[in-house]
């Protein structure tokens, strides 16, 4: 420890700053050097949540959080570069980490983290309205049915870069479309609905956002539209295995990647996605119908394509994406899981009168993952091998 007690202080709080603040916040023991050394640290992570094996009693909890009361406002850090809120035991009282982000605000906050678990679920952790106004405020994510997104007349987030929304209940309908037009340099937003949320109609607005992830398990509610458009778009990723849904997405020119992965529908999505540079495909419905998309759609930038375990049908919808790919360059096959063999199998030998021009003039890299020698496989696989001229890194795994 007296090697340690040597060094700056800055480049101790560096140090501290790299480990849990509980850690950090029992050095203060060590001397009267060390009393008040963490309180300059600039990120601060308090968490309650235990592994399952771990004994921590309800007064060990209690005095944590009477810690927390206590030293938070007395943090002496210019610039709280992060904050970290995760909390699953009711002693954590709502008031209280509103009080605590409120802490945060005024300290500059930049990144500010929240989890409430489930032991929250008849309570409500509302965000105090300064949040809304925080100016240094860069990257926010939310977590829990029980923390409300009530966004209220006046907004202004004028730094905030990225957003993520986990499971949050919205204080209104609209709260989502009051948001994110007063979020002028946002580039990455991420959203995720599960069971108990109210999120069921999205619309997502925003000229200058570069990433989108939107994640909606199938037993959330409701078949609630989604509105999507984002005409700087870099990267879209959604993932929805409802039964049914509805969607409105506009062109988005710029998209570089795109991952699809739905239970039918695919069709909501292509026309949006043709500018795509990389593009992975899951399709779990067994309907032929919901398999694909009109004819028509060119894909007139894509290089590298995935197709992930599309039901039976996988092989008409490769045809059809092959043809439409004309500058493919990596072809990945991942028919995982339960595939069986189609019912109403490709006859490859019948599309040699028409020859995709990707396999003629670009395609040089092949993989085919899980590969169970069906007949059908073996058929496109000696396609490929036939036709793919420029083939260059061809791979087969069983």
């Amino acid at each position: 420890m007296d090697r340690i007690s040597v060094l700056a202080d800055d480049l101790l709080i560096k140090i501290l700053s790299y480990v849990p603040t509980k850690v950090a916040v029992s050095t203060s023991v060590l001397s009267k050097r060390w009393e008040y050394l963490w309180m300059w640290v600039p990120k601060l992570e308090y968490i309650d949540y235990k592994d399952p094996d771990d004994d921590v009693s309800v007064s060990s909890l209690r005095r944590y959080r009477d810690f927390i009361h206590k030293k938070l406002p007395l943090h002496r850090a210019p610039i709280i570069e992060s904050l970290s809120l995760a909390f699953d035991h009711r002693l954590f009282r709502p008031e209280d980490i509103r009080l605590w982000i409120e802490i945060a605000i005024s300290r500059g906050v930049r990144e500010l983290i929240i989890y409430c678990g489930p032991s929250y679920d008849d309570l409500e952790v509302a965000l105090p309205s300064s949040l809304y106004t925080c100016k240094t405020l860069e990257t926010l994510k939310l977590e829990g049915t029980q923390v409300v997104l009530d966004v209220p007349p006046r907004v202004c987030l004028p730094s905030l870069k990225t957003l993520k929304l986990e499971s949050v209940t919205c204080g209104d309908e609209d709260s989502l479309g009051s948001l994110l037009p007063c979020c002028p340099v946002l580039e990455d937003l991420a959203i995720a609905r599960e069971e108990g949320d109210n999120m069921e109609v999205l619309v997502v607005n925003h000229p200058s956002l570069q990433k989108f992830s939107l994640l909606i398990e199938d037993h959330c509610s409701g078949d609630g539209s989604v509105t999507i458009d984002t005409p700087s778009l870099k990267h879209f990723r959604v993932e929805d295995i409802r039964d049914r849904f509805t969607y409105s997405i506009k062109h988005m020119p710029q998209l570089e990647e795109a991952e699809i992965y739905v239970f039918r529908g695919l069709q909501h999505f292509v026309e949006a996605i043709t500018s795509a540079k990389r593009l992975s495909v899951e399709v779990l419905s067994n309907n032929d119908q919901e398999s694909m998309y009109r004819f028509g759609i060119v894909f007139d930038q894509l290089e590298q394509l995935t197709l992930i375990r599309c039901d039976d049908y996988w092989s008409k919808l490769l045809v059809r994406l092959l043809n439409d790919s004309p500058k493919l360059r990596t072809l990945n096959l991942w028919l995982h899981q339960d595939f069986m063999e189609s019912e109403e199998p490709i006859s490859w030998s019948n599309e040699e009168s028409s020859i995709p021009e990707c396999l003629l003039e670009s395609l040089e890299t092949f993989e085919f993952a899980e590969y169970k020698a069906l007949e059908e496989e073996r058929d496109f696989s000696s396609f490929i091998f036939k036709h793919a001229r420029c083939l260059k890194s061809p791979k087969i795994s069983s």
